[in-house]
């Protein structure tokens, strides 16, 4: 006989405590397998899938798209156990060994089992189970799970029972509709050459779903509310917490970046990685903050204190369509520029497609924030609470300069220090700002402190 077992939102990570309902991934009356997302949500620091412990029948859901769940209320429950022919064989409840903080299942986690067979049994007795032709094959069921993924398939014309499918026990993911779509468009391309719509205008599966946009906004009498909730709303929470505590101040200077950008260029050229200005930059950071370890901080006021970190984790702003996120770089200062060139590229691609977790947006000390991509020369940032500095690049672009004496076009940039007043004075935040600006201009400087 089943077992009927709930499964609560877990603790998600980072003292988060509650968490948005972005998607259902799942519908009443699917069976899902152990492991498998269930729901996506959106929490205060990221985007998260989140995987269901037990493999069953999904027999009830709690919350709409678009409402917040506080962490530990239930999420969902699932029926598990095998039908009454199997009983001597397998009468032990399904669950992950795989679980996340606080998933709370009751038990030790029991062992994985196979659970297509149960899936496949179970799935027959359900009421609202998928329709004839939807998720069978002639020789027995599908092995697809996911309403999207079948509404996907069904939608673009494509025929499960052709797939192989990727999952565990051959089950049939979205990555595998995504990709026979993909080869189907690239196929049928070739045949026809240009007869066709090219494959970039193919429709965006994620574009389709529901609750993939931003939260709803309400419009009366031509005034518009959008909810500040979810990663917008965290970012006006923290940034209001900044102004609120911390005595920030801003220092700036130009500085000729043109041999930093001809050593980029040297080092691109001598082939391996390519190294980006970012990193150049970063690397910078990391020897400016040894000298000046006091912008390497921040500030505990209840036990009114300093603390100083030995470690520099290097947090950096990227602009997605989610809003400002600022992924870290875990232990910056360890890194040479290609490794923080292929850390900042993995991060900026988690950034753009959703998928950096809470623990890639936390616990940074320093941040460095290139907002010359936008166009522009200068700004005065906010510190990224509860760090204790940030250093601002603006756009590199040629202007006129004096160099050895003489008129010149050279390529300039604005760099600019916001520090918290609390942890140092002008005067070590200024020997910071110039010893970055003296390795912008002359990179051998950052050579002889090596």
């Amino acid at each position: 006989m089943a077992q009927v077992l709930e499964f609560k939102l877990p603790d998600l990570g980072e003292g988060l405590t509650e968490a948005e309902i972005v998607r259902w991934l799942v519908e009443v009356g699917d069976v899902v397998a152990i492991d498998q997302p269930v729901v996506e949500v959106e929490t205060a620091k990221a985007m998260v899938e989140v995987p269901c412990p037990y493999g069953g029948v999904v027999t009830a859901r709690f919350g709409e798209e678009g409402t917040e769940l506080p962490v530990g209320s239930p999420l969902l429950t699932v029926a598990v156990g095998a039908p009454a022919s199997d009983a001597g064989a397998e009468t032990e409840t399904e669950g992950s060994g795989n679980v996340l903080v606080g998933y709370g299942t009751g038990a030790p986690p029991a062992r994985r089992r196979r659970v297509r067979r149960m899936a496949a049994d179970v799935v027959t007795s359900v009421a609202d189970a998928p329709a004839a032709g939807t998720g069978r094959r002639d020789d027995g069921p599908v092995p697809v799970i996911s309403p999207l993924v079948r509404r996907l398939a069904r939608e673009n014309g494509l025929e499960l029972r052709e797939l192989t499918g990727s999952g565990r026990d051959g089950l049939i993911l979205r990555a595998d509709v995504e990709q026979a779509l993909r080869a189907a468009a690239a196929q049928e391309a070739t045949a026809q050459e240009a007869t066709l719509l090219p494959p970039a205008t193919l429709p965006d599966p994620k574009a389709t779903l529901p609750g993939s946009k931003a939260a709803p906004a309400t419009s009366t009498d031509g005034v518009t509310r959008t909810p500040l909730r979810g990663i917008r709303g965290a970012v006006a929470d923290k940034l209001s917490r900044s102004r609120r505590e911390i005595p920030d101040a801003t220092c700036w200077v130009d500085a000729d970046a043109t041999e930093l950008m001809r050593a980029r260029a040297a080092m691109n050229a001598a082939g391996g990685p390519k190294i980006s200005v970012l990193a150049l930059l970063a690397r910078i950071c990391t020897a400016a903050l040894a000298r000046f370890p006091e912008l390497n901080s921040s500030v505990d006021m209840e036990a009114r204190e300093i603390v100083r970190f030995d470690r520099v984790h290097l947090g950096f702003a990227a602009q997605t369509e989610r809003g400002l996120v600022v992924p870290v770089v875990r232990d910056a200062h360890t890194r040479d520029a290609e490794a923080l060139s292929g850390e900042f590229a993995r991060l900026t691609e988690a950034a753009r497609t959703g998928k950096l977790t809470p623990g890639d947006l936390t616990g940074g000390t320093f941040t460095l924030n290139n907002y010359g991509v936008f166009g522009v020369d200068g700004s005065t940032p906010i510190i990224n609470h509860p760090e204790a500095a940030m250093l601002g690049v603006g756009r590199i672009v040629p202007k006129p300069w004096v160099h050895e004496g003489e008129l010149a076009v050279r390529q300039v940039v604005q760099l600019s220090l916001t520090f918290d007043h609390r942890v140092c004075d002008g005067g070590t935040a200024g020997g910071f700002l110039r010893y970055v600006a003296d390795c912008v201009e002359q990179p051998a400087v950052l050579l002889r402190t090596l």
